[in-house]
């Protein structure tokens, strides 16, 4: 049985989607639909500092303190 959009394509004109699989550098393999072969990503949500509440706020050169002494906020 074919999915509704698939009755709806014109053949011949849009390119094969099929199953995938996306490798992370970290070892963690997703699998997805694509019309690309292979995909390889370099971060994912299993190793993403973001989501793994590692994330770290880094103050880049005193910006924070250089906008408080401006601002005259202590």
């Amino acid at each position: 049985m074919k999915a509704r959009f698939q009755d709806e394509m014109k053949d011949g004109i849009h390119p094969n989607y099929k199953q995938v699989t996306v490798k992370c550098a970290c070892g963690e393999e997703i699998t997805t639909m694509s019309t690309k072969d292979n995909l390889k990503v370099d971060i994912c949500s299993k190793c993403h500092p973001f989501f793994t509440g590692k994330q770290k706020f880094v103050d880049a050169s005193g910006r924070v303190d250089k906008f408080k002494r401006k601002f005259n906020l202590q």
